[in-house]
């Protein structure tokens, strides 16, 4: 790792001029080795198809991440400092599109195809290309919107729907309205964290990992090893957009933020999270995204109390810092810290949905009092802060 930092600072200090550095270069190698199909037969027949999955979605984005960088100075694909940004120098955002090439090649290279994952990387695809789109020329807030619906929308048309409400004219409608709320709000949630240096990346990895346990749990491996790619595709991603008090070297961008949220809500879709329960199988996602649906509120709720946003157009093009990172570096003065904090609260969240799986429903709903306890918590902790100040 050590040495991963010394090269990521190299690069850095040259601007993004010369993207082959070693350690990309060994990535790269990495990579077309684990391509050759003896090398994977070997992984499969000795039962290590997930390492397999980890290490090739880990290396094709470790050695891409240089080259969307490099490509970004080139192109002029930088994002500029501004007053509601926090970062102070020009950043290449094309850190989403490595990130997708290195997820995507783990999963066609392993096959890993349901009919309802084609879907959904059919319409992650349409969100990663309309992102990148909105990094260049910034489309309009109800454009993007309108992306998402439609991104949404062919997912559900595979019948892949949350199934909360009974079977029914009016339950099957409910279910469908529940799924489009969900996708689109996570999807927009989970963007809305990609403000701070290795936040948005460090989220869906530790998202991913905890579906993915449960999904190895429950016997549905596909969907495991779905959740795996992500976890290697973020990791080979995060030494250069996290490198503790040094700035990022590349952003995710709004392509690659939204292409994994849309991703990670629509995996929570298809999985099935409890055979005993109606309460933990509807929990156990609840708990995972926790810290993102606790955001989507509380912002919500605050800017229509404010007064900052009076319709449902207003509150899609309003961007301000009031998110639950920004709060949290009000409070605790340092980035780093609010970053720690948060992913801290998502494993709290992870772990307390890998206790529901076994527990009945007094325990489950014990559990859900508790998160709410650490929301609640959480949200002292920033009201102290923004007193403060």
């Amino acid at each position: 790792m050590k040495a991963i930092e010394v090269e990521v600072s190299a690069f850095a200090s040259r601007g993004g001029r010369r993207w082959l550095t070693p350690v990309a270069l060994g990535a790269l190698l990495g990579a077309v080795a684990l391509a050759i199909p003896p090398v994977r037969q070997l992984f499969v027949f000795e039962g290590l198809r997930w390492l397999y999955v980890l290490l090739f979605a880990f290396l094709g984005a470790g050695a891409l991440t240089p080259l969307m960088t490099h490509l970004g100075h080139q192109w002029g694909l930088v994002d500029q400092p501004s007053d509601r940004k926090i970062h102070v120098h020009p950043t290449p955002r094309l850190g989403g599109v490595a990130v997708y090439l290195g997820f995507i090649g783990s999963v066609l290279l392993n096959s890993i195809l349901p009919d309802w994952m084609i879907a959904t990387l059919a319409a992650g695809s349409l969100l990663l290309i309309v992102g990148v789109i909105d990094d260049v020329w910034e489309l309009p807030a109800s454009s993007k919107l309108v992306a998402q619906l439609v991104a949404a929308g062919i997912v559900i048309a595979t019948g892949k729907v949350l199934t909360l409400f009974p079977s029914g004219p009016i339950g099957d409608i409910a279910n469908i309205l529940l799924t489009l709320l969900w996708i689109v709000g996570i999807t927009n949630a989970f963007n809305f964290f990609d403000g701070m240096d290795g936040l948005a990346t460090g989220l869906a990895i530790l998202i991913a990992g905890f579906m993915g346990a449960v999904a190895f749990e429950t016997n549905q491996p596909e969907l495991g090893w779905l959740a795996i790619a992500i976890i290697g595709a973020g990791a080979g991603f995060l030494p250069y957009n996290f490198r503790g008090r040094k700035p990022a070297v590349i952003f995710l961008g709004d392509g690659g933020a939204t292409f994994l949220g849309f991703t990670l809500a629509c995996l929570a879709v298809k999985g099935n999270w409890a055979d005993h329960s109606p309460i933990v199988s509807f929990s156990n996602p609840l708990l995972i995204f926790g810290v993102l649906i606790y955001d989507m509120i509380h912002i919500t709720v605050e800017r229509v109390a404010t007064g900052k946003v009076r319709s449902i157009k207003e509150w899609l093009d309003y961007v301000g810092k009031d998110h639950m990172h920004h709060r949290l570096e009000r409070a605790l003065g340092s980035r780093q810290a609010s970053v720690a904090m948060i992913c801290l609260m998502t494993i709290c969240l992870g772990l307390a949905a890998l206790a529901l799986r076994h527990a009945g429903t007094s325990e489950a709903l014990l559990l859900l009092v508790q998160a709410c306890l650490i929301a609640v918590m959480i949200t002292i902790l920033e009201w102290s802060g923004r007193q403060k100040r």
